[in-house]
This record gives structure tokens, C-alpha cells and sequence, in this order.
């Protein structure tokens, strides 16, 4: 009679849990080389059809703002401060969607099991 594992074989389960293991292993591996990728991605978005455009980072991050000088009007800063945020928030979302989308495909499933949001 078999103490362990199911069939007489000891310790059965450990190849599966090697190739669990090897795939856990290798979704870290694939999450830094994505956390890498998103730091050198730039995603843009503009607002006010194109007079002003936001680029972010993978991460969301801004890393540069272009403003068409035809909206620098003194007596109307706010138009253009509205402009800035509205790209800046536009192109931080598509950074946003773009990370969870990569990483979901990534880390999706460890054999059958599917890992909780946040775990990686």
C-alpha cells in the first residue's frame, strides 16, 4: 500500500509540480523582460485634435508634452492646461490597458490554475 501519491509510485505529483515550478519560474522571468519593454515603450495620445500631444511610458509615466503654438493664447491658459491634462490622462490610460493586457498574458494561467489578479 502506497503512502504517498496514488499509485504505488511514492511520490507521484513531483513531476508536476517541477513543471509547475519551471512554469512559475519562467512567468517571472517573462514579467521582468515586460517590466523592461514597458519602461522603453512610449505610448502618445492628443487632445483638442492634435494641438496638444502627451507621451507616457509603459508605466504610465509622462515623459514628454508637444503643444502646438497656436493654442498658447495668454488670455485662455485654461483651455490649454485642459488640453494638457486630457492628453496626459488619455495616454496614461492606454499605458494602463497596454501593461495589464501584456501581463495577463503572461501570467493567464500556471497549468489549470488561474492566479489571482496582483499575485506577479
Amino acid at each position: 500500500m502506497a503512502r504517498f501519491g496514488g499509485s504505488g509510485g511514492g511520490f507521484g505529483g513531483l513531476g508536476d509540480m517541477k513543471k509547475l515550478m519551471q512554469q512559475a519560474q519562467k512567468m517571472q522571468e517573462d514579467a521582468a523582460k515586460l517590466q523592461q519593454d514597458l519602461e522603453l515603450a512610449r505610448i502618445k495620445a492628443e487632445a483638442g485634435g492634435g494641438m496638444v500631444t502627451a507621451t507616457v511610458n509603459g508605466h504610465g509615466h509622462l515623459v514628454s508634452i508637444k503643444i502646438n503654438p497656436i493654442v498658447v493664447d495668454p488670455a485662455d491658459v485654461e483651455m490649454l492646461e485642459d488640453l494638457v491634462l486630457t492628453a496626459a490622462r488619455e495616454a496614461a490610460a492606454r499605458a494602463k490597458a497596454d501593461q495589464e493586457s501584456r501581463m495577463e498574458e503572461i501570467t493567464g494561467k500556471i497549468g489549470d490554475l488561474p492566479l489571482p489578479p496582483g499575485l506577479i
